[in-house]
């Protein structure tokens, strides 16, 4: 009976990926984080705050972070990213779709070069505190200071709203593990 229900919920959450309404203000609330890689990885995060709660998109947010590396992440630096939502008490994985769920993402250097052309600034506020947003990122620690984000509209799909996620990106190179993050939050939408 539980394969039948797991093979019910899957099919709806795929089926409503083909809803083509596009979400445009939500809330993310109850944010909670933890490193989830072995004792030896050697890129973590140290501490990770974000202000308010609810954080509402678009808005604006209040985020400080420090984290650490051993090694130098350079490319290629891959990201595999399990995202789950919770649907009538189970934990469904979502699948890749356009980007987004659980996807995996075999060089987040070009995405990066990509979004920052390289040889322009990094955006505010890391240019302001010499974090870099290129890679490779030197081995060493880094902190971001408490600062103010503006959080842009943008357009979530329909299948991407309202419920309970647990998401896990492992960042690797080279067939090996460098560094693991779960997140788990709620996301409510209008």
């Amino acid at each position: 009976m539980e394969k039948w229900l797991m093979f019910a919920v899957s099919l709806t959450l795929v089926l409503d990926q083909v809803n083509c309404r596009r979400v445009t203000k939500a809330q993310i609330l109850g944010f909670e984080w933890k490193n989830c890689g072995k004792p030896d990885d050697p890129a973590v995060l140290k501490a990770l705050a974000l202000s308010p709660d609810p954080i509402t998109i678009p808005g604006e947010l209040t985020a400080s972070a420090s984290g650490a590396t051993s090694v130098e992440l350079a490319t290629p630096l891959s990201v595999t990213v399990t995202m789950e939502k919770e649907v009538a008490g189970f934990w469904v994985k979502i699948p890749c779709v356009e980007e987004i769920g659980s996807c995996h993402y075999p060089d987040i250097c070009d995405i990066l070069s990509q979004l920052i052309p390289p040889g322009q600034d990094c955006p505010e506020p890391l240019h302001t505190y010499g974090l870099p947003c290129h890679c490779p990122f030197k081995a060493g620690s880094y902190s971001l200071p408490e600062s103010d984000f503006s959080l842009p509209h943008v357009e979530l799909p329909s299948w991407l709203t309202n419920g309970d996620y647990s998401v896990r990106g492992v960042l690797g190179s080279g067939g090996e593990e460098l560094a693991c993050l779960e997140v788990a939050l709620s996301l409510h939408s209008d």
